[in-house]
């Protein structure tokens, strides 16, 4: 696994929903929230920038967001969250999202074995689909302490 150490600043503007993992249920709720907030981003045509951002928060909090390609001029219903990440790992996956789960996990592990201490919040940023799954990509950060 090619993991990148990045030590500069990383600032991410998205605007989308927030709730809570019922059951440590990460995954679907992230998917309920990004189903909501394309349903609202289509619905006032709101211009975007087509990827999914799924951020994952301490006390089991996820948000999922996308970019917009110009600052909001009208009162909406979605909320903001700038996230800055000070010192992250950064890991390009391309294959299947099915083995997100298991590439973020084994980020973890290979960080902690090198010495790192990894915190939230974690974040996920799917590419554009592909039908091929295995030209999928999904850019993973990972906070570090």
């Amino acid at each position: 696994m090619e993991l990148e150490i990045i030590t500069h600043p990383l600032e991410i503007n998205i605007h989308g929903f927030g709730g809570f993992a019922v059951n440590k249920d990460y995954v679907g709720t992230a998917f309920k929230l990004s189903g909501k907030m394309w349903e609202t981003v289509k619905r006032e045509a709101i211009k975007n920038k087509g990827k999914n951002i799924w951020v994952y928060e301490g006390n089991e909090k996820v948000f999922a967001g996308v970019a917009l390609e110009d600052p909001l001029t009208k009162d909406t219903e979605l909320e903001h969250k700038i996230i800055v990440l000070e010192k992250y790992a950064y890991y390009k996956h391309i294959g299947p999202y099915g083995l997100i789960k298991e590439k973020g996990q084994m980020m973890t592990k290979e960080l902690n074995s090198k010495g790192f201490d990894t915190t939230l919040p974690y974040i996920e940023i799917y590419g554009h689909w592909n039908s091929d799954e295995e030209k999928c990509e999904t850019e993973l950060f990972m906070s570090l302490k």
